[in-house]
């Protein structure tokens, strides 16, 4: 029993992802006020039904897309702080597994950045705890770097906003097929917050 509980769980978690990406691809090319549920079943080749089965309704879709980014980039600053390393080893990790959470998500972030507005006042609220949450984690590191000595920051605030306006605008002008691979970009948007930080970064070790 259950091992087919198992398969079940799994079945259902397939259907809500592919719905999540229907959604997401018709929030991203027609915006979230002119999507209707109608037109994501229909681009799935399924009725309204198969949806609600898995969601309640169009903003409960849109809360799910808007927090994946967030979510992913969370997951990124976890890692770094849990990190048996230096602030600055935490600040690459970090700039690194940040920027990537970003890009790998680029479609669930351009569209919180152009439909927030459209989410449930709960949901919303939400989404902003994690975001401070974020930002709170960001700044107590580039002060755990400044009191080592190994950052050169007048104001750990600001450095913080500047960080994550600079990476979470990457999904603006990221192209996947661009010239730099996401890895190698990843490498030197860390270098260039490394040096934000004051930290001189040699040529050969970025």
């Amino acid at each position: 029993m259950a091992e087919f509980a198992t398969i079940r769980d799994e079945v259902t978690a397939l259907k809500r992802e592919r719905t999540v990406e229907a959604a997401a691809q018709l929030f991203y090319d027609r915006g979230y006020e002119k999507t209707t549920l109608e037109a994501v079943a229909e681009s799935m080749g399924v009725t309204k039904p198969f949806i609600y089965n898995h969601f309640k309704s169009k903003a409960e879709l849109l809360a799910d897309i808007c927090t994946r980014g967030v979510s992913a980039s969370l997951v990124a600053m976890e890692a770094a702080l849990a990190a048996n390393v230096s602030p600055t080893e935490k600040l690459r990790m970090l700039s690194r597994g940040f920027l990537t959470a970003v890009l790998s998500n680029q479609r669930y972030i351009a569209i919180l950045t152009r439909e927030e507005k459209s989410l449930e006042p709960a949901d919303f609220e939400r989404l902003s705890v994690l975001r401070r949450d974020f930002d709170r984690k960001l700044v107590a590191l580039l002060q755990a770097g400044v009191d080592a000595g190994e950052f050169h920051l007048n104001d750990p605030d600001v450095a913080a906003l500047s960080i994550g306006g600079l990476v979470s605008w990457a999904y603006v002008w990221y192209r996947p097929h661009g010239r730099l691979s996401l890895e190698a970009l990843a490498d030197e948007v860390a270098s260039l917050i490394l040096a934000m930080a004051g930290v001189v970064v040699p040529a050969g070790q970025r």
